[in-house]
């Protein structure tokens, strides 16, 4: 229907608007009330052309990593009220879409001989009803032209927030100590929290234990082989590796460069589907403002 419309209003001045609604079956009322409407048509189309501009720049400006809920998202705080299936249609019709993950590369290795390991005081339950109360932690590596760089972190299950971090080109314990340090030296740890991990051998060693006692941290561990356990900080990793989008580096200094980058990008910009669409450091202001009153 549209398309016989556009015809006659393309070829009316020569063939005349009646001749052509009896050839094309139409009638002239329905053709004259389309073109009363090509004024609103073009107002919806411009405002349209618009809000594809705004995806367009919220993509680019968090690297093309966000998908349609997060721009969904952010599209709220700006104050623009947008549907999700329209913004998941306009992305489609311009070629926009988030970054998927990658697979992650393992580097849990279980520690040599017997140990005693701590018990599982998460069981999956990755929650928290306060900032600083429980924790979850790994250990991951990154790719340089000069060897691996490892890189240890810590993560608050209230607000999701890398609250320490360390980084070495190697993965002796002192690297997820000095993780665990710098959360406690930022005072992001309450006492009595519960820092959660999966069996490797630097958070099982006796060195990680008496740091955390030190803390006043209570020490948890997962199963063996299994991912769920602390699947928290499986995927934070393959969110990191997906979005920061180098396969590898140069050099080992370049890849701390943009991994601080980054993190510093996620705790304060990236806004986190599980804590309602809000950043980590939101997150954390939102609580300590609603305790305070």
């Amino acid at each position: 229907m549209i398309y016989r419309y556009r015809f006659i209003s393309e070829h009316r001045t020569e063939f005349g608007v009646q001749r052509l609604c009896q050839v094309l079956g139409l009638r002239r009322q329905g053709f004259h009330e389309w073109v009363a409407a090509e004024a609103g048509r073009a107002r919806r189309a411009e405002a349209e052309a618009d809000l594809v501009q705004v995806i367009a720049g919220i993509h680019a400006e968090h690297r093309g990593a966000y998908g349609v809920p997060r721009i969904t998202a952010e599209l709220h705080r700006r104050g623009i009220v947008v549907n999700h299936k329209r913004v998941e249609r306009l992305m489609r019709e311009h070629g926009l879409a988030g970054i998927t993950r990658r697979k992650r590369r393992t580097t849990t290795r279980p520690a040599a001989g017997p140990v005693t390991p701590a018990g599982d005081l998460i069981r999956r339950d990755f929650t928290a009803t306060a900032p600083g109360t429980r924790l979850v932690g790994d250990i991951t590596c990154l790719p340089t032209f000069q060897g691996w760089l490892y890189l240890a972190t810590v993560i608050d299950l209230h607000t999701r927030e890398i609250i320490g971090h360390a980084m070495a080109d190697h993965m002796r314990t002192t690297l997820v100590c000095d993780a665990i340090d710098l959360a406690t030296a930022r005072g992001l740890i309450q006492p009595d929290a519960v820092f959660h991990s999966d069996r490797g051998v630097q958070y099982t060693s006796g060195q990680f234990r008496t740091a955390l006692a030190e803390h006043r941290i209570r020490p948890s561990v997962g199963r063996v082989g299994s991912c769920y356990d602390n699947a928290v900080a499986e995927a934070f990793f393959a969110t990191l590796k997906t979005e920061i989008g180098v396969s590898i580096w140069p050099t080992r200094a370049q890849a701390r460069h943009d991994v601080f980058t980054w993190l510093q990008y996620y705790n304060h910009h990236r806004l986190h589907s599980t804590i309602g669409h809000h950043t980590p450091a939101e997150t954390r202001t939102n609580y300590a403002q609603a305790l305070a009153a």
